[in-house]
């Protein structure tokens, strides 16, 4: 039985990733510091024997005993309101934890992927964006900590592959949506569903006119596992290119909820891209990859998830971890 550390393993996307995993019959260990991982993600797993989980900071040293055939490193803050918060902590995971993950694939002879984002791009200058775009980032910007995080990550993950030999994979993640995500992280799909549940007005932050593009998350779970198991080193964008305004995304949410709410419209924040759409022709030809879930029946079935939350989540402001970091 091949065996794979999946660090994140308790957030949004690194508890569906444990959970595709187990199905393919890998005997998962997952790893996460619970800043902004919930173990409710993964207490499903908890008597599976195929599962361990080690509830640790991979910003400082990691150690694994037994053999690891692959390492994926999904720890970190994902979202503005986390990393807003805990600006060094998630610069440290992208360095200092992707450092650890890295040496530990090195002792362990283990192929690991990483998690880049889309954000490696920042408020993009070319549209859609191909891997070969080097990005328009402000490094001392209020996002700088995360973008310039993942640049640094895959940078050091290059470094390992040429210097090292060390098999890497690196996947830049667009935006990603499903059932699991935390309803107040601050992005805008949650955001919006949250606000229709409560019956308060959705909020646009400028005119609605910058774009996203939503991929669902077992397509996405499904290209970062064809990833991991290729031969192709160099970025690989995942992600669904089917681009829509945030303004009509609104619409389609009160459409989706059946709600009356209006839409009221709020200063744009620092450095918020104005486009955001994956060029995928290197998933395409190199996975054979490409989105298989519509926005409609993806948005479908994170609403059910939402709607089955008690009110306490619903209610849920303050992640209860935060404090303990805010000031590392």
């Amino acid at each position: 039985m091949e065996r794979v550390l999946i660090t994140g393993a308790a957030g949004f996307l690194g508890s569906h990733l444990c959970d595709r995993f187990i199905k393919e019959g890998f005997e998962v260990v997952g790893m996460d510091n619970l800043i902004t991982g919930d173990l409710k993600n993964i207490e499903h797993l908890f008597p599976n024997e195929h599962f361990t989980f080690y509830n640790q900071d991979v910003s400082h040293f990691i150690h694994v005993p037994g053999k690891l055939d692959y390492i994926v490193h999904f720890a970190s803050p994902a979202s503005p309101i986390d990393y807003l918060k805990i600006p060094i902590q998630t610069l440290k995971v992208g360095s200092l934890g992707t450092h650890n993950c890295l040496g530990l694939a090195k002792e362990k002879k283990a192929r690991i992927i990483v998690a880049s984002t889309s954000e490696v791009y920042g408020d993009p200058l070319v549209h859609p964006q191909k891997e070969s775009y080097w990005g328009h980032v402000n490094p001392v910007g209020p996002r700088g900590v995360y973008d310039e995080a993942k640049r640094f990550q895959e940078a050091i993950t290059m470094a390992y592959h040429t210097y090292h030999g060390l098999e890497t994979r690196i996947v830049r993640i667009f935006n990603t949506y499903g059932p699991r995500m935390r309803l107040n992280d601050g992005r805008v799909l949650p955001a919006f569903i949250g606000q229709a549940i409560r019956g308060e007005d959705l909020t646009v932050f400028g005119d609605g006119s910058q774009t996203r593009s939503f991929c669902y998350v077992d397509d996405l779970v499904e290209g970062i596992y064809r990833l991991l198991l290729s031969d192709y080193a160099q970025p690989v964008n995942v992600g669904n290119p089917d681009e829509i305004t945030i303004l009509d995304f609104a619409k389609e949410i009160i459409q989706l909820t059946g709600t009356d709410q209006k839409i009221i419209f709020k200063e744009l924040p620092t450095d918020d891209p104005k486009q955001r759409q994956p060029d995928i022709t290197l998933a395409r030809e190199i996975l054979k990859w490409e989105p298989q879930v519509h926005r409609s029946e993806g948005l479908r079935i994170t609403y059910d998830y939402f709607k089955s939350l008690t009110q306490d989540e619903l209610n849920k402001v303050e992640h209860k971890n935060f404090d303990k970091y805010a000031k590392h």
